[in-house]
């Protein structure tokens, strides 16, 4: 006869046969047993009189007191085959409660429609699978963007990440950036660099890092990031990847510069972020000498700038629209800008203007969309304007 027992009972079952067989005491096996020692003269009682089958719980195999009816199981069951058929077990309760009034458990009517079939959980579903995707055909038709945090210079220098612009249908490296962080001023500096060497691709190809999309739930549906805003202005698309694997080719080349580019910045003796930014554009030669290969189409989708220099300057900016107040005063950052109290100035007061924000190594630099006015800066965070030229704000 096949006797089942659990793991405590079994424990217990040894214990004793140990009593039995005068290995131990009673006092003891109370104590490994963690019960009173008039328990375990019960249990041995038991032993002695059941034998192995009296050491398992008597409940065990039969039905239990709180189980449902067998009828009102194959009811729920008809209801859901007949008239809930396709629906998950959370909504079929709810149907089963608010229309058929039977009140019963999420989890049983979970578990009856498993074991029928009228469900199959996540756990066990089929895997969807993902085909691969194939390369595009022309060079600067896609191109795969990526910021990558890594120590690189093996403690030399602090860790930093690598921003990585790599074109899809050839695997080339475009551009390679270090910056301490993988913010929206780095890749402003890098796209622009970037178009100006290649010209403008077809589209960029991303995550969904707070740089290139708004995660955040917001009261305007239309609002963009900076950086969209900017790549919209220059008629660039940009897709959103769901998914690591989905731009698969920028994260294996993270992968492989992780290894190599690591290794050559240690023979040059590169230690800090601008030396290494300096020698990038010869590791990038022989990068793609040695990884690159030839799209399927040899035509250069990238589109020639068309935009001057001083429109790019405005371009490349943190455009932000900001009304000025009675008092020449507009507020940005948690940090108020007073005007300078001058004629053209005061026409501005209760009108919304497009302010500019460039980040410099020496702080922000601003400027406003208007074609006459004043200049004037000072170190108490007075603001003055110029069409075409950066006045830096002190303090």
């Amino acid at each position: 006869m096949l006797i089942t027992m659990s793991d405590k009972e079994i424990q217990r079952l040894a214990v004793l046969q140990d009593v039995r067989d005068h290995r131990i005491t009673q006092v003891r096996a109370a104590e490994i047993l963690n019960l009173s020692t008039r328990q375990i003269t019960r249990l041995l009682q038991k032993l002695n009189q059941d034998g192995v089958s009296g050491m398992a719980h008597a409940s065990r195999g039969q039905p239990g007191h709180r189980r449902h009816d067998d009828l009102l199981k194959s009811q729920c069951l008809s209801i859901i085959s007949e008239h809930l058929l396709g629906f998950g077990p959370t909504l079929a309760h709810e149907k089963l409660s608010s229309i058929f009034d039977l009140n019963i458990p999420v989890e049983t009517v979970r578990r009856w429609m498993t074991a029928n079939d009228l469900w199959i959980p996540r756990s066990k579903r089929l895997k969807r699978p993902y085909q691969p995707r194939y390369n595009r055909d022309c060079f600067g038709e896609l191109i795969q963007i990526d910021g990558s945090y890594h120590d690189w210079f093996e403690g030399r220098a602090a860790k930093c990440c690598l921003l990585v612009y790599i074109d899809d249908a050839t695997g080339k490296l475009l551009h390679l950036r270090f910056c301490e962080a993988e913010t929206t001023f780095d890749y402003m500096l890098s796209t622009r660099t970037y178009i100006e060497q290649y010209g403008k691709p077809l589209a960029f190809y991303s995550d969904k890092h707070s740089v290139f999309r708004v995660n955040q739930k917001s009261r305007q549906d239309s609002q963009i990031t900076q950086f969209w805003r900017i790549l919209n202005e220059l008629n660039i698309d940009i897709i959103f990847a769901n998914s690591p694997q989905a731009k698969g080719r920028v994260e294996r080349a993270n992968r492989t510069l992780q290894d190599r580019l690591v290794k050559e910045m240690r023979l040059e003796g590169i230690g800090s972020i601008t030396e290494a930014n300096a020698w990038l554009p010869c590791f990038i030669e022989h990068f793609n000498q040695k990884f690159a290969k030839c799209a399927r189409n040899a035509k250069n989708l990238h589109r020639p700038l068309t935009e001057s220099h001083l429109e790019l300057d405005d371009i490349f900016t943190w455009q932000e629209p900001r009304k000025v107040t009675k008092n020449l005063t507009l507020t940005y950052d948690k940090c108020i800008y007073m005007l300078e109290p001058s004629p053209v100035n005061q026409k501005l007061i209760g009108q919304y203007n497009t302010f500019h924000f460039w980040s410099t190594r020496m702080g922000l630099w601003l400027s406003c969309m208007k074609d006459e006015s004043s200049t004037t800066a000072s170190s108490i965070n007075w603001l003055g304007y110029s069409k075409m030229k950066w006045l830096r704000i002190n303090g």
